[in-house]
């Protein structure tokens, strides 16, 4: 795609969208306004409209239960099970046995080989979202953002310069000479080859260093400029952020562009410090004043359709304060002679919300005991509010606090997403695991709860929350007339598992974007065999998951950010799970599929292998027996307990799902793939990459699956008798 085309064709899609954004960045929340969250919905539509399907979801499926000994299922003799895994099978009509699955459609390409009854599940679908997501990140990001940020960088930093040599001996030297070296710093990741100013050469050298080195939480050198160290006043910064991880571990220009804008959406200018606040007004007036602004509004607007509105003050806030305060047709200068004009617009950003998510490491109360004023400032691509990262900021230290033998709950769970969202099987886990009983856990879990279950449109204000829309008819029990194998309490925690294989896919592909709270401190066989399959029923999901898809590519298509085979697959993946969606209602109606679904769902592997290709061709993908260069297991770090720990969450093998099913009439068992889901306190300083992550499976270092997938999980086996061929 000509980069110079798909530029021009970008910024002429956003105009509308710039100024519709000139009323603010701060994105919604629990505790916010409703105009808030009115601004980040109206901005989606600008995007893209998100279009509700309707869904038919009466369920009248006859109860079953399976033969102890599976005298009634037709095709129980071509399944060799061990004791424990058909137990399992005829107590809950469904098994999830380990396997060592790298992609999900190796599961349902070798079904159809072996004449199996396919199961497509909820997890093989929505994990084809998240290829088609990541792609399209990728390319946006290689295609338009990094040569954007390359003309936004090169602007700012010659400002920089400007504004330095023009306010030498006044009060805002120092102010101008750290934008110098911010800049310089932003600039410097991005292009190893840029020049760096001689007068802060030593700061951007001690800056870089901590990033490349990315080990520790420090204070920041060229935010501490003009100041005595203060380890409890100084900025401090957390540099194992800067692990390039996700996939921009792939490339040394993703690599690059992730350091860059990590740097922009992670240092905050303080409004508690007179100068640092000095520092956010020249960028901001810079900015106001055309330069770099029209890079900027591209880099933002589009991310924002991706992930999301930044969760910190921004340019927009600050544009619209200096106005207030100063005046019109300002200048560097201009500012700096108007002393009141600075008290002024000081005392008007007090008034300004503070981040939902505090993503800076601070003490804890006894020695910082007012959060909001150490975390309120101005950044200069702030990082995204994401709804499961306030779910987080709010059961965690210090907003909740000891429990009866005094401990702190330092890091959250995921499963307190779920939760949040509505789901009394991960609230009844949290409980087994005491999180309870930490004093205002109950409290706030309930507040977030009640918040969640009022949102309406916000759920569409991005990619992001609608995402986790998607999602969300997961963690609601399954009524009478469903397939009676979805009716028990491990068919629940199956679903959990989905839940959050497919969250941590979404914290996976948006790790450089999303703020992290912090706690303070094909062939086949025999023809005549019947091996009709099944689709799980689950057509609300289906139906959100079509509209996501269509919100995706529409939203792409109008600023001209997605290429037509691209497009072509979004149109596939559309059209196939709207084919999901009705089958999944004729199954709960109980009404007869056609030939031609029965083959959809035969030929399901394909489909996705398809897209698999599709998804890794340019990344050198040649042939299926590269699969494992290739796997669909991941891992993301999602909350942090500075200095020394992270929570990573993350998805390992494809696990086999064995169920039994009604077809036309009869009781089949059919075999399907199901994620693995892993989460577990790590090491902050070596913040874990796929590729390592990948090394510790195949070589069987990973951490043990949390217990209660061993509601569903059985460390059994299965095999195919082929002598019943």
């Amino acid at each position: 795609m000509n980069h110079r085309r798909l530029g021009q064709q970008l910024w002429c899609g956003l105009l509308i969208v710039a100024l519709l954004m000139m009323a603010g960045c701060n994105a919604g929340s629990s505790t916010g306004d409703k105009d808030s969250n009115s601004g980040a919905i109206a901005l989606a539509q600008e995007f893209a409209p998100y279009k509700e399907i309707p869904v038919q979801d009466t369920a009248i499926v006859k109860s079953y239960q399976v033969a102890p000994d599976l005298s009634n299922v037709i095709n129980a003799k071509r399944f060799d099970f061990s004791d424990n895994a058909r137990t399992a099978l005829v107590k809950n009509g469904f098994v999830v046995l380990p396997a060592m699955g790298h992609e999900f459609f190796m599961t349902y390409e070798l079904n159809r080989y072996d004449n199996v009854p396919n199961l497509i599940t909820t997890d093989a679908v929505v994990h084809n979202y998240h290829l088609f997501y990541s792609h399209l990140l990728q390319n946006v990001e290689q295609e338009a953002l990094i040569p954007e940020l390359k003309k936004s960088n090169a602007s700012l930093l010659q400002q920089a310069e400007r504004d330095y040599k023009d306010l030498k001996g006044t009060d805002w030297e120092n102010a101008a000479r750290r934008n110098l070296a911010f800049f310089a710093v932003g600039s410097k990741l991005l292009n190893p080859d840029t020049r760096i100013p001689a007068a802060v050469k030593t700061e951007v050298g001690q800056e870089i260093s901590l990033i490349k080195k990315h080990d520790s939480t420090e204070l920041s050198p060229v935010m501490a400029m003009g100041t005595k160290p203060d380890l409890i006043e100084g900025l401090k910064e957390d540099y194992t952020q800067y692990i390039p991880r996700g996939h921009y571990a792939k490339t040394d220009d993703l690599k690059q562009y992730f350091q860059s804008m990590m740097w922009y959406g992670r240092i905050t200018f303080r409004l508690k410090d007179a100068d640092e606040t000095r520092s956010a007004i020249l960028m901001t007036l810079a900015l106001h004043n055309g330069i770099g602004a029209r890079e900027w509004e591209k880099i933002y607007s589009t991310t924002n359709f991706m992930v999301g509105k930044s969760d910190d003050i921004g340019y927009h806030q600050y544009a619209e304060l200096l106005e207030q305060a100063y005046g019109k047709n300002l200048t560097p200068i201009k500012i700096t002679e108007d002393s009141q004009g600075f008290d002024k617009f000081r005392q008007l950003a007090k008034d300004l919300k503070p981040p939902v998510i505090n993503s800076i490491p601070i003490f804890d109360a006894t020695i910082q005991p007012d959060r909001n004023k150490e975390v309120l400032g101005f950044r200069f691509m702030g990082q995204r509010y994401t709804l499961d990262a306030e779910i987080f900021q709010h059961l965690i230290y210090r907003e909740v606090t000891e429990n009866p033998a005094g401990e702190r709950r330092m890091l959250p769970s995921g499963l307190d997403v779920p939760a949040a969202m509505g789901s009394s099987t991960a609230e009844t886990i949290l409980k087994k695991q005491g999180a309870f009983e930490f004093n205002k856990y109950s409290t706030n879990m309930a507040k977030m709860q009640k918040y969640i279950a009022g949102l309406n449109d916000e759920w569409h204000q991005n990619l992001y929350w609608s995402w986790l829309y998607t999602l969300l008819p997961l963690t609601d029990d399954k009524p009478d007339g469903y397939p009676s194998f979805m009716l028990n309490k491990a068919w629940t925690h199956k679903e959990l598992a989905t839940f959050l294989g497919s969250w941590a896919e979404l914290k996976h592909d948006t790790i450089l974007y999303t703020k992290q709270n912090y706690a303070e401190m094909g062939g086949g066989g025999m023809a005549e065999i019947d091996d009709r399959g099944y689709v799980e029923p689950n057509p609300n999901l289906y139906a959100r998951l079509a509209s996501l898809t269509a919100m995706t590519r529409d939203g792409l298509k109008m600023r001209g950010l997605i290429d037509q085979k691209d497009s072509q697959n979004m149109d596939q993946l559309y059209e196939l799970v709207l084919q999901l969606k009705v089958i999944s209602e004729k199954e709960l109606a109980n009404k007869t599929l056609t030939e031609e679904e029965y083959e959809l769902i035969r030929t399901f592997g394909g489909q996705l292998e398809h897209f698999w290709f599709e998804v890794y061709r340019g990344d050198g993908l040649e042939s299926r027996s590269q699969i494992s260069d290739f796997p669909a297991m991941l891992i993301a770090d999602v909350a942090t307990n500075p200095p020394a720990e992270v929570l990573e969450v993350g998805t390992g093998y494809v696990d086999n799902i064995y169920a039994v099913v009604p077809v036309d009439g009869t009781l089949r068992i059919a075999k399907g793939g199901v994620y693995s889901y892993y989460e577990f306190p790590w090491n902050a300083a070596d913040r874990l990459t796929d590729k390592k992550w990948q090394e510790m499976i195949y070589n069987d270092k990973a951490p043990a699956l949390p217990e209660w997938t061993a509601n569903y999980r059985i460390k059994g086996t299965a095999s195919i008798n082929y002598a019943q061929n």
